[in-house]
């Protein structure tokens, strides 16, 4: 499925939701000018490596040049390819401008990186020993989904059904285009468990456990800082 924004803007604008997607634009564009070697350099430093993270927490003295819990943040701007960036920024230009505009711009910043680094904290949960980096935006952009469809669950998310060779466009509620994206990601993670994991550039892998996780913690996080606040806003009926 891929969904597609409807042209109506929110009250406000979102700056904070496009100097994310500027930012993650300008990182990957980095990531082009780099050589195999330098670009496996950068994403060794600044992606999640759970085995070397998991080192850091239990006392071990790692090679790692900077703080590991820094890579919890940093690993949210990195991206292991052009479809890998399209798909997140795609989903984050969708659905970010409504949270953004129910918490408002400081508080958006930081439920966003909150969700990356609780959703990546999910997929070190469960892969704490694996040695292969994990980058990437799609657990905070889990976040803003699952606050999303708290808050917006009867917005229609205009979708495109593969007939075929046609594709065949259609209205589905928030509610269910989220909430079957959720249900899919954690059956995939529930499979991954007897499977291993291959998470980073080269691999094509994806961290399923990271995109359930942001997805519960935004839906958890959204509410505490005020996703349902009383300030009066738009009917989030079709509010792309």
């Amino acid at each position: 499925m891929v969904p597609l924004r409807d042209d109506n803007p929110t009250r406000i604008t979102p700056y904070v939701t496009y100097g994310l997607i500027i930012a993650n634009v300008l990182v990957f564009l980095y990531e082009l000018t780099l050589a195999p070697p330098e670009l496996e350099h950068v994403v060794r430093v600044w992606a999640v490596v759970p085995r070397e993270l998991t080192a850091s927490w239990s006392g071990t003295a790692t090679m790692h040049p900077v703080p590991e819990w820094l890579t919890l943040f940093s690993s949210q701007f990195l991206h292991g390819g052009f479809l890998h960036l399209g798909g997140n920024m795609l989903f984050l230009w969708i659905f970010g401008n409504n949270v953004e505009e129910s918490l408002g711009h400081v508080k958006y910043l930081l439920f966003y990186l909150a969700c990356g680094v609780l959703a990546a904290l999910t997929q070190w949960f469960f892969s704490a020993d694996s040695p292969v980096p994990s980058l990437g935006a799609s657990g905070a952009i889990a976040g803003v989904m699952g606050a999303y469809i708290l808050k917006y669950p009867n917005a229609k998310v205009l979708t495109l059904i593969p007939l075929g060779f046609i594709l065949a466009p259609i209205r589905i509620s928030a509610i269910f285009f989220l909430g079957f994206w959720f249900v899919q990601q954690a059956l995939y993670g529930l499979i991954s468990l007897n499977a291993p994991m291959n998470i980073g550039m080269q691999g094509g892998g994806i961290a399923y456990w990271a995109h359930a996780g942001g997805f519960v913690f935004g839906a958890i996080l959204g509410p505490l800082l005020g996703l349902f606040s009383d300030t009066p806003r738009r009917n989030s009926v079709g509010s792309f």
